[in-house]
């Protein structure tokens, strides 16, 4: 079975590959339509993980958003700011 790691999460995947690119494909399509009451903006991330399963690029396009997520979650954390941090901060 596969699966899918997101942090120290990790989560198994649909069966297989088959059925995970038309699952992956149907929560994109969906999150497309997500106006619409039922479906949700929240399928298209969904369904990039399940195609990142099987597909190299997707799965790189993955690791990158989650890798510059987590960077801004860290600064934020820390309370600094990226202005503050490069330098171009104006002095008094």
């Amino acid at each position: 079975m596969a699966r899918v790691r997101l942090g120290n999460r990790e989560f198994k995947a649909p069966g297989t590959p088959l059925t995970r690119t038309i699952a992956g494909i149907a929560l994109i399509f969906g999150g497309v339509l997500g106006f619409l009451p039922i479906l949700g903006f929240w399928m298209i991330p969904l369904g990039i993980i399940i195609l990142s399963v099987d597909f190299h690029p997707v799965r790189r396009f993955r690791r990158k958003v989650e890798v510059r997520w987590g960077r801004w979650r860290q600064n934020t954390r820390s309370g600094d700011s990226s202005a503050a941090t490069d330098g171009s901060r104006a002095s008094d």
